[in-house]
């Protein structure tokens, strides 16, 4: 049946047509567009080299402004940086660096794969990218792409290349992304290579306000021509409107999604755009904390926001409707808080501080003028954070106050210590080793993030600020975590154990430590042993046996692995290798069999955990019995005992750490080994086995270091020791500590040439410890670690 005549004037009468797959049609409402939109390139952005007097009024941006004041305003930039082109053939253009046959994306056709992209004529200039519909004499410029040193090219996607047989260039612009496709690798590497060169040739961009920025910072002693500036000029002053542009030069294209964070952010100039509409609310906020600590967040996930969120602060913080008031405070709130978290760059904190100081000398004595010495001494101290302040910080620093942070000592009263957003754990643990008096002591003291599954050292120039965010991060995380985490001051490293006076404090931090060492499986002794040391325990706490005294669990005793190990372990059965097999054992998991087996399996773990309190209500008799042997003896002479039985293991006083042998030196040893790193020498131990299987003193081992990120190489005369392990960084940093401690010099890595003998020069110590007087100096940096 034939298509009435109305149908067929309908598909024929569209807007264009296709000829020889060039849909001109297309192309032409594509232009128009481009040049339009290319028409409204930021007035804000301006060349370096075409820099006007600022005597001209720069008002806040706006989308009001009429078509031919924008229109002269753009034509004046544009003559600038495009040159015309002449009717001329387009094979015989001068200013071509490269030009070629490229395919572009029109509507999304990469996502249509029935739908080719559409083949054009692309010719590369000093100054933009255009495309015509042929390279023939007389081709119409169906676009062009001004190049700025702010746009960006991306290479080539080998993933799209399999997806779609095209490798791709893209070119980011102000207003439009040219995605070019090209079926050889060569021909797009050269484009990329070709366009990276032009945009790099091109001269900085600056705004507005990075040229008033430079004018104030010229004529700061002239108090008339600031006035004038700043009267001249409403981009400098408070404004109540929305912000259609951010007032630094940020690069064209989008953010990479791939880093790490739950946030996922566009391009860095809307989420400029973004962050000062969040300021603007925080003028009514009744509770600005969560919403500062948005915008902090915001500024450490994508770092070159800071200088914007500066610029946005300094600006709603001049000449506001209401110096003073609340929403002025808010701002000056977060303000104080940028300043404890991000250093801006030179150029911006300059304008900074003397807007600190304009706004002392306009309001002396209120508390904007506080708050701007407070920034001001805050900017002096800060050096860069790992996380953006806690609440708790935030609500502190609102005050101009500092924090109190509680730090556990085992064995002693919690210590309370102020701190500010500056303070380091190193700082901290100087103040503790000085209030504790454990000054005097040869040992080594730290600092650790602990909780009931885990335990690190904290590096000593980590801000403790960061260490309570990451308290208050995993509290929201995991809200059952029993118990929360909390830093704790304990031995790092035991140069002399056996000096420690036992009425000391050091002597009670010692036990403390021993008995955690036994509970955690890390003293290889007798069972009857353990028994003797719980017994003791139990009497260092609860003095004599009594019936009314308060007894504590049993896996604060007594080892738990010991009594898993009395059980009997499960029924191991082989894998079938027969496909067939393991089909039949999955319809039979998937059935009632499954449940058969479910029954049984929970049947056994019931009469595991029944064995399991049978064996434990034996081992707590046995301890008990032992107990009431020591009717009598003193807390310090328990506590003394203790500690005498477990200096018996050769290997106490050593920190250890888990590790994977590569090759065993003493030939078919066992693999899983414990590393210990003592004060003389380093061992390894067969895990559970009181006696090293083998042991390095200092002056044996050549070289020490990490082949890779979770290997560790140490280098023993004539033989070289690999060892996997996650704590890499832990065990060169301890071994660094030890030999500083003893005043040797540092080993050479196996990376590093040899050193040269050791000379009268101070040891170079690694990045994370501080050579000083006190021991409480060589600290790690995060870590775990087992004392």
């Amino acid at each position: 049946m034939p298509f009435p005549g109305g149908l067929w004037w309908l598909l024929c009468c569209r807007r264009g047509f296709t000829l020889l797959r060039r849909d001109y049609g297309e192309a032409e409402r594509e232009a128009d567009g481009e040049a339009e939109e290319e028409e409204e390139a930021s007035f804000e952005l301006r060349a370096q080299g075409d820099q006007g007097s600022l005597e001209v009024s720069l008002s806040q941006p706006t989308r009001s402004s009429s078509g031919s004041e924008r229109s002269l305003l753009v034509a004046e930039e544009m003559r600038s940086l495009i040159v015309e082109k002449g009717p001329g053939p387009v094979e015989d253009d001068p200013d071509a660096l490269v030009k070629g046959w490229l395919q572009r994306e029109m509507r999304g056709c990469m996502k249509t794969p029935w739908i080719r992209p559409r083949k054009y004529w692309f010719v590369l200039t000093p100054d933009s990218l255009d495309y015509y519909s042929s390279n023939e004499k007389g081709a119409r410029r169906l676009g062009s792409l001004v190049l700025t040193s702010l746009c960006s090219v991306l290479w080539p996607d080998k993933q799209l290349y399999k997806e779609t047989g095209y490798w791709s260039v893209t070119v980011f612009g102000r207003k439009h992304c040219y995605r070019l496709y090209t079926e050889h690798l060569n021909e797009a590497v050269r484009w990329v290579c070709a366009v990276q060169k032009v945009i790099d040739s091109k001269a900085p961009v600056q705004t507005p306000t990075q040229l008033l920025i430079r004018d104030v910072e010229e004529h700061r002693d002239s108090p008339e021509v600031l006035k004038q500036i700043y009267c001249c000029n409403p981009i400098l002053r408070y404004t109540s409107g929305p912000l259609y542009a951010p007032l630094l030069p940020f690069p064209y294209g989008s953010l990479d999604q791939s880093a790490p964070g739950p946030r996922s952010y566009t391009t860095l100039r809307d989420e400029a755009v973004k962050l000062f509409n969040s300021l603007q609310q925080l003028e009514s906020e009744r509770d600005p904390v969560p919403l500062m600590q948005g915008v902090l967040q915001t500024c450490l996930d994508l770092p070159p926001l800071v200088d914007e969120i500066y610029c946005q602060l300094v600006k709603q913080t001049t000449e506001p409707p209401a110096p003073g008031g609340q929403g002025d405070l808010h701002y000056w709130q977060l303000l104080t808080c940028m300043s404890c978290t991000f250093l801006p760059s030179p150029p911006v904190l300059r304008f900074l501080r003397f807007h600190l100081d304009r706004t002392e000398n306009r309001f002396p004595a209120s508390e904007m003028a506080k708050y701007a010495c407070f920034i001001r001494e805050a900017l002096g101290k800060t050096k860069g954070r790992e996380c953006v302040p806690s609440l708790e910080e935030i609500l502190v620093l609102m005050q101009r106050q500092e924090m109190i942070c509680t730090v556990h000592c085992p064995g002693a009263p919690a210590c309370s210590v102020a701190i500010s957003s500056h303070t380091t754990a190193e700082e901290v643990a100087q103040e503790l080793v000085s209030r504790l008096g454990l000054s005097q002591s040869p040992n080594l003291f730290a600092l650790y993030e602990q909780s009931r599954r885990r335990e690190q050292p904290v590096g000593s120039a980590t801000l403790l600020a960061d260490v309570l965010t990451r308290f208050e991060n995993l509290a929201g995380e995991d809200r059952e975590q029993d118990p929360p985490c909390r830093l704790c001051f304990k031995h790092y490293g035991f140069l002399d154990t056996d000096n420690v006076p036992r009425d000391s404090l050091e002597f009670a931090l010692l036990f403390e430590q021993a008995h955690e060492m036994v509970l955690r499986g890390y003293v290889p002794t007798s069972e009857e042993t353990l028994q003797t040391l719980a017994a003791l325990r139990l009497q260092s706490l609860n003095s004599d046996f009594s019936t009314h005294a308060p007894f504590p669990r049993l896996e604060e005793l007594f080892p738990p692995h010991v009594l898993h190990a009395r059980l009997p372990p499960p029924p191991h059965r082989p894998p079938s290798k027969c496909r067939g097999a393991r089909l039949r054992a999955g319809l039979l998991a998937s059935g009632l069999w499954g449940q058969a087996l479910a029954k049984q399996r929970a049947e056994r773990d019931q009469r595991l955990r029944g064995r399991l309190r049978e064996e434990g209500a034996s081992t707590m008799a046995a301890i008990v019995e032992k107990w009431k042997l020591l009717q009598g003896m003193g807390r310090p002479e328990a506590m003394a005992a203790y500690v005498a039985l477990v200096r018996e293991w050769p290997g106490f006083g050593s920190t250890l750490f888990d590790v994977d042998l590569h090759a065993s030196p003493v030939g078919s040893g066992p693999q899983r080994l414990w590393l210990g790193i003592g004060a003389k020498a380093v061992s390894l131990y067969k895990p559970g086995e009181p006696e090293p299987l083998d042991s390095f003193c200092y002056g044996r081992i050549s070289s020490f270091g990490a082949s890779d990120s979770s290997t560790f190489r140490l280098s023993v005369e004539d033989r070289d020791l690999l060892f996997e392990t996650s704590q890499v960084d832990e065990i060169a940093q301890l071994l660094n500590t030890y030999l500083a401690s003893a005043g040797a010099q540092r080993l050479p890595r196996p990376q590093e040439p040899p050193t040269s003998p050791p000379t009268s020069e101070p040891t170079v110590l690694p990045q994370g410890l501080c050579p000083g007087a006190g021991p409480w100096q060589h600290q790690p940096p995060v870590g775990s670690s087992h004392s």
